[in-house]
């Protein structure tokens, strides 16, 4: 399951559920009231990035598809393979991913600059020209700033899309000059069917992943690439055992942290624990079961430790044992 390739968004030319949002713009731009920035709003992997590329390959000229959607293209029409390469001269995008192709912690403001010269330019080869930012959560305070300029003056014939995970912790002055298309999550079996058709599971994994997104299709796939359900089932069998822990699967969970899968690794199985201890304290509280201040302490510690591991450069196996430490207290309740 690691093995599976994800797609980036530019390279996927279908979009499940997003119909509305799909309408809404198509209906702004037949009408010739395109706004000149969207905000596309809604939990990590529901296609927002996706439907930026959809929308910007239309808006840049690509042949349409109607069988794939209102916003759909041709694959093989030269503007879509134009957006594919990273090659055509009206589409800019600004993502975490450096010129490198590593990603990096923050988009920096000399990347943000670069986009009032973009738009200061005429189209060179399209109707208009097209930016994405994927996603605008990731700007610094500097790079955001600089996005302003280029809101509080439109530039003609060009088009703005933001994907925003989280629009709350955008500065308002971007929300408020941006029209919002709003992203929702999928019901669970419209999730799973999205997980079989692009990955090797069967119906119960796909229905285990989709449960774990909430319904975010993208989401669910990056989550089997991960090896989630392997760390599903490792956090089920540790919290299974409690208040004994068997010292030698954790210390070969521990193991697993190192390398450059170990980070991804780590936040991934105590994201599970997290999960399945909300569910347990849930349970217990709906069946009038003891006292929960310990399980939500250890809840916390859970949510709380990944970060510091980050942020402090703490050691990922010290972290593992300190929380399963608070999880055997909490289980002696």
């Amino acid at each position: 399951m690691a093995e599976l390739d994800v797609p980036h968004p530019r390279e996927v030319f279908t979009l499940q559920g997003q119909e509305a949002a799909e309408a809404a713009f198509e209906d702004a731009r037949s009408r010739g009231r395109l706004h000149h920035a969207w905000l596309l709003t809604g939990p990590m992997g529901v296609g927002k990035a996706t439907f930026a590329y959809r929308a910007a390959r239309r808006l840049l000229g690509a042949a349409p598809d109607p069988d794939h959607g209102l916003l759909a293209s041709d694959p093989e029409h030269p503007v879509c393979r134009q957006v594919a390469a990273r090659s055509h001269p009206d589409l800019m995008v600004l993502e975490r991913e450096g010129p490198d192709g590593k990603a990096r912690r923050l988009i920096p403001v000399d990347d943000a600059r670069k986009l009032a010269e973009f738009f200061s330019k005429s189209p060179a080869a399209a109707p208009h020209r097209v930016a994405i930012i994927d996603a605008a959560d990731d700007l610094n305070v500097n790079a955001a700033n600089a996005i302003l300029k280029t809101l509080e003056e439109p530039p003609p014939r060009g088009v703005l899309l933001m994907v925003s995970h989280a629009p709350g912790r955008l500065l308002p002055t971007i929300r408020s000059r941006c029209r919002r298309l709003a992203f929702r999550t999928l019901e669970l079996e419209e999730s799973a069917a999205f997980v079989r058709a692009h990955a090797q599971v069967n119906v119960e994994e796909s229905l285990r992943l989709s449960r774990m997104a909430e319904g975010a299709p993208g989401r669910a796939l990056q989550l089997a690439a991960a090896e989630a359900l392997a760390m599903d089932d490792a956090a089920r069998e540790l919290l299974a055992d409690l208040p004994n822990v068997d010292e030698t699967r954790a210390l070969s969970l521990a193991e697993g942290f190192r390398g450059g899968e170990g980070p991804a690794r780590f936040a991934l199985l105590f994201d599970r624990l997290a999960d399945r201890v909300h569910a347990l304290a849930k349970d217990r509280a709906a069946q009038g079961i003891g006292d929960l201040d310990r399980w939500a302490a250890a809840w916390e510690t859970l949510q709380r430790l990944p970060r510091e591991v980050d942020g402090l450069n703490l050691d990922r196996a010290d972290a593992l044992f300190t929380a399963l430490a608070e999880l055997r207290q909490a289980a002696r309740t």
